[in-house]
């Protein structure tokens, strides 16, 4: 039995934060992180059944094409993902009336569509990316057991060799997007690489504005990293954002299928911004709805 100071439900009979009851909750789920995003998502649903706002979490669950959707903001960090992935699998897997698990495990399908830096050269502006793995420099994973079990030991090490990483810093971990669903989403016109899921905007991601980083070569030795899978693909860090990491990982660990994919809206490599992509990223949420 989970007491009321682990599992917070609220007197309404909705999850502490996200503010939601099981019924409202759909196994299909797109995750944005702009709570004025839900809307544009939504706008392509064929009806709308309810929508709930707290905080920076919004969610409108609805049907498209006959299948049931929910798509739910998850406000900017790894910190957020760690909210929303516990609350959406207590809503799926945790009766509420005795507060004991299920009997039988529900499985959600999860699917992140957000914006994010490319770091190559062939990562231009307006390029869609799936996250085949995370590397995480957040530190959320290392706070649950059985991380081990979920994660690329192999690509961590040679990460923290290649970066010469600092122990100040704590441990990045490596997360693994669920295989089929990154097929089943990615076709044949989105880069599929690793991506970096940082813990912050400016230094994290490189930037210097008026604090100096502590790595100023990160950046330059992220971009050349490569590492070749035991089936002989090579894979390279493609992008910057700041939740896919605590996404796949979460999900891993409590048996839900989850990826990431972003559009570039900066490259790092050539110093390029967008900053009216927001006119653009439908593009990529009619795909992954038409394909999830």
């Amino acid at each position: 039995m989970f007491p009321p100071s682990e599992l917070i439900i609220n007197a309404d009979g909705s999850i502490f934060h996200l503010h939601l009851r099981p019924e409202q909750l759909a196994d299909r789920i797109i995750l944005v992180g702009d709570p004025g995003r839900v809307t544009t998502v939504a706008s392509h649903f064929d009806s709308q059944e309810c929508e709930v706002s707290s905080r920076e979490f919004h969610c409108i669950t609805g049907t498209y094409q006959g299948k049931r959707f929910t798509v739910l903001s998850t406000g900017i960090g790894c910190d957020n993902i760690d909210i929303v992935m516990n609350e959406l699998d207590a809503l799926a897997n945790i009766d509420f009336d005795t507060r004991t698990l299920k009997p039988e495990h529900r499985t959600l399908t999860i699917v992140r569509i957000g914006t994010c830096g490319g770091l190559q050269p062939e990562t231009p502006i307006g390029t869609f990316i799936a996250s085949v793995k995370s590397i995480g420099f957040d530190g959320l994973l290392n706070y649950y057991a059985g991380r081990d079990e979920v994660c690329d030991l192999d690509l961590e090490a040679a990460f923290r060799r290649h970066m010469s990483w600092s122990p100040q810093k704590g441990a990045p971990y490596v997360a693994c997007a669920d295989p089929q669903l990154v097929s089943q989403i990615a076709g044949d016109d989105m880069v599929r690489g690793i991506t970096v899921a940082c813990g912050g905007f400016y230094g994290p991601q490189g930037r210097q504005v008026r604090l100096k980083i502590q790595d100023p070569d990160q950046n330059s030795k992220i971009e050349s990293f490569r590492y070749t899978t035991p089936d002989g693909e090579q894979l390279k860090i493609c992008n910057f954002e700041m939740e896919s990491s605590a996404l796949a990982g979460l999900s891993s660990l409590l048996g839900h299928r989850a990826m990431t994919t972003c559009m570039v809206i900066a490259n790092r490599y050539a110093q390029e911004m967008n900053t009216e992509y927001k006119t653009t990223i439908d593009t990529l949420i009619h795909l992954v709805l038409s394909r999830l």
